[in-house]
């Protein structure tokens, strides 16, 4: 594929007014993209040497810089080895009408990773497949991405390694790994052909640019910026999902499937469960005491811990998060309660504030409220469009799968009471001066769609109940037994991945 791109030679003097015109057009387009609210991600990728960070300053000097950023990306630091590997991605989308640029991606972390023996094929190929998600996720929610990939030949790199390797303001530039590029020039070339292939995605598909000459490469490269975000503002204007023209095949990823776990219907659970104030505070403090002393092993093992709360208002959420937080290390959890979006995360993708509310690697994350909001209050109250609502159930899952895959262990609740008992804790809470805080009107609002609700609830645990996230209904019309239930069930999770390690 690469040796049959077309290395052109251009002189500047012959095409500087169709430059000037075409970073003109540009930056009447960022206007356009701004009012539109399209968020748009263009990654230059490519060989050592091809020139990234000249022509992306090329780019930019048509864009107003309060509405854009540019992204360097370089090996990973200590903290993001501590995430997730995609974290790093995630947590710098663009919001609604503004530019991300990426020198380098997450395709640089992959396929160089794998070349230089620092990633395994079985991890590479993997890795692949997480990329094939986040882009997809993206593009489905009307994010456009742009990706470029600088192509130079093997004379061409090896002139410009060696111009700055001869002169000390600019032999910094050059590191081992530029120069295992250059020395494995057709292995490279082979990696990066496949790599292309395998990722040119009907939904984000790559452009090729022959990057020999850098006045060819300005005028190719605003061409198909040009050219994708005028067709993706006209998909936008008719409200469809754009496909973007590719320069090669195109492929797409079949969808990964997962294994279910079985839930019963909420109507299906006995409710009729309960603890005696002496067995509550027996077994408290036992299982307290055990889970401290697991959130040690797990910080040891830098085994990170996902623990997600659902349930009914006035289910008991906040009384049974503080139960299972008091059993911990503070320096080693962090709750995170979840309101309704900012403006800022109102204008990204709906995960990216849970992709940045993740704790590092040893720590327990604790959400009292999660990214389930999105199948259940959002559609109910016709925030998201039908069509979002039946993609999130696979975003979810697959956002769940990539958490286990960093070694989570994901641990999910939903707390369920009965009807009756919602209401004698409402006109409790309404009765007592220091919970009337509490209770609210739209709490009475939801309570009117309660048969909406649970239709909403089953449907949710049924499609986002997997082997790797398994639902946990907790019996929540007695508040002792449905604490002591969620740290057993922590507890049995904790000490079962610890067990693999």
């Amino acid at each position: 594929m690469l040796k049959k791109i077309e290395q052109r030679e251009t002189r500047k003097t012959d095409v500087i007014e169709r430059i000037k015109s075409l970073r003109l057009e540009l930056a009447k387009l960022e206007t356009q993209i701004k009012d539109a609210g399209l968020p748009v991600i263009i990654t230059f990728d490519g060989w050592s040497a091809a020139g990234k960070g000249s022509l992306i300053s090329q780019v930019i000097k048509a864009l107003d810089p309060r509405f854009f950023e540019v992204v360097s990306v370089r090996a990973p630091s200590d903290t993001d080895r501590r995430k997730p590997w995609m974290f790093r991605f995630w947590k710098e989308i663009p919001m609604k009408g503004r530019f991300t640029i990426f020198d380098r991606s997450w395709y640089h972390d992959c396929v160089n990773g794998y070349m230089y023996g620092e990633l395994g094929k079985k991890g590479y190929k993997h890795r692949l497949g997480d990329i094939a998600t986040f882009e997809r996720q993206l593009t489905d929610d009307g994010y456009l991405i742009i990706k470029i990939f600088l192509h130079i030949t093997r004379k061409e790199q090896k002139k410009r390694i060696e111009k700055l390797q001869s002169s000390n303001v600019t032999a910094w530039r050059v590191d081992d790994k530029d120069r295992y590029n250059l020395e494995h020039y057709d292995e490279f070339r082979d990696a990066y052909d496949e790599l292309i292939e395998s990722t040119n995605f009907d939904y984000a598909p790559w452009n090729v640019i022959g990057a020999n000459e850098k006045t060819s490469a300005v005028l190719d490269i605003y061409e198909v910026i040009i050219g994708s975000v005028k067709g993706a503002l006209a998909a936008k204007a008719d409200k469809k999902k754009f496909i973007p023209k590719a320069q090669f095949e195109t492929v797409s990823p079949a969808l990964e499937g997962f294994n279910s776990v079985q839930v019963p219907k909420l109507k299906d659970i006995d409710l009729d469960k309960s603890l005696t104030e002496e067995e509550y505070e027996e077994q408290l403090d036992k299982y307290q005491n055990k889970l401290f002393k697991l959130q040690n092993l797990c910080y040891q093992k830098k085994i990170p811990v996902i623990i997600c709360y659902e349930g009914w208002d006035a289910g008991g959420k906040g009384g049974n998060i503080k139960r299972l937080a008091a059993a911990l290390d503070p320096r080693g959890y962090e709750v995170k309660p979840i309101a309704a979006p900012e403006p800022s995360e109102l204008a990204r993708h709906y995960l990216w504030r849970f992709w940045n509310r993740l704790e590092n690697d040893g720590h327990f994350t604790i959400f009292d409220r999660t990214w389930y909001g999105r199948v259940m209050v959002e559609p109910i109250e016709g925030l998201t469009p039908k069509d979002r609502v039946d993609q999130a159930y696979r975003e979810i899952n697959e956002f769940e799968a990539q958490l286990a895959d960093w070694g989570a262990v994901v641990i999910k609740f939903w707390i369920n009471i009965d009807k009756d008992e919602q209401y004698r804790r409402f006109k409790e809470r309404e009765e007592t001066p220091e919970k009337q805080w509490k209770i609210t009107d739209e709490d009475w609002r939801n309570r009117e769609k309660w048969d909406i609700y649970e239709e909403y609830i089953d449907r949710m645990t049924e499609l986002t109940s997997t082997e790797t996230a398994p639902w946990v209904i907790i019996e929540g019309n007695d508040k002792k037994y449905a604490r002591i239930k969620a740290l057993k069930t922590v507890i049995k999770r904790v000490e079962e991945a610890l067990e693999k390690k």
